[in-house]
């Protein structure tokens, strides 16, 4: 028989539990919203430096990519320097061999350092045979270029009077007239830019390493001189390596930054993510591997106006 007593009562419990977890639902809804918007800060800081680092990963990620073609795109414009060079007129003069890195700057000119182009420049050694009467003497001065099987003979257009920077002539020829400039960088780069730098570290010696299996046995034994580089000029193994990082520091018209460098490398454009040239590579510190140093680009404008009028007073003369 139906007791209506007890259903009333049932009927009210369930009620009464229906609106209990209702109202516990509520209690936690509103929680989450007063720990939202009043989170004590170590949480909401917290928060705020994950969304941080995850958007610095996603923009290196983006800036390897970008860096990648931009680099391709500026290879071919970027030369292997080899000269040799003597000091004579004394009893102790010697000989000796430079090696750097230079890139295509103008039509029929290219950009490197000046112990490049003038390699006793700031050699103490050699600076005491020059005072003593020595004169420097460059015999051969040429580039080696991706994609030409024969090198560019290389003429001093214009060097920095204190700076470590100079500008070259080409010899002018087909295939250097389609050579590419790169652009300079109208700005300074900032403290943190990626950069990447093109050059030819270790000279000869890094481009033999880096080659084939076969043409290495062959090679490695060899001196690191023009004819190795003619070998690999023919064998189309002329080819820049690049090097990433970021900048450590802008200090007047020097450029501190950790892409890694050596010998050889001298000369080299640093590159912006946009393929401008924010400077030219020029030294290391060694043992310290945040410690490469360039050269401002805005240093290089003066010297390349000079080299451009010198070229054009040069074929009004033969005009």
């Amino acid at each position: 028989m139906f007791n209506s007593d007890s259903g009333e009562s049932e009927l009210v419990e369930t009620w009464q539990r229906f609106v209990q977890g209702l109202l516990g639902v509520l209690a936690l809804l509103g929680a989450g919203v007063m720990a939202h918007y009043y989170a004590p800060p170590e949480t909401a800081g917290l928060e705020q430096q994950v969304h941080q680092l995850t958007r610095q990963v996603a923009d290196m990620e983006r800036d390897q990519s970008f860096s990648a073609a931009t680099v391709d795109n500026a290879r071919e414009s970027v030369a292997y320097i080899y000269g040799i060079y003597h000091v004579s007129g004394r009893p102790q003069s010697f000989r000796a061999r430079v090696a750097g890195t230079g890139f295509v700057v103008a039509p029929g000119l290219l950009a490197t350092n000046r112990h490049v182009a003038e390699p006793w420049f700031g050699d103490r050694e050699v600076a005491v045979e020059l005072r003593q009467g020595g004169l420097p003497v460059l015999e051969k001065l040429e580039a080696y270029f991706p994609g030409s099987p024969v090198p560019v003979r290389l003429e001093t257009a214009a060097v920095s009077e204190h700076g470590d920077l100079a500008v070259l002539r080409l010899e002018p020829t087909a295939f250097t007239r389609k050579l590419r400039p790169l652009t300079l960088s109208q700005t300074l780069p900032q403290v943190g830019e990626s950069v990447s730098v093109l050059a030819y570290p270790m000279g000869v010696t890094g481009m033999v390493a880096k080659s084939p299996a076969l043409v290495y046995e062959r090679l490695s034994l060899h001196p690191d001189n023009d004819d190795t580089a003619g070998e690999l000029a023919a064998l189309s193994l002329i080819r820049p390596s690049a090097t990433f990082g970021h900048i450590g520091d802008v200090s007047g018209d020097k450029l501190i930054y950790d892409a890694p460098t050596a010998r050889g490398g001298s000369g080299g454009p640093v590159l912006n993510l946009r393929g401008e040239v924010v400077g030219i590579n020029s030294a290391y510190i060694d043992g310290f591997s945040g410690g490469t140093l360039g050269i401002t680009a805005a240093e290089l404008r003066p010297l390349l106006e000079i080299a451009k009028h010198v070229a054009l007073e040069t074929a009004v003369v033969v005009h």
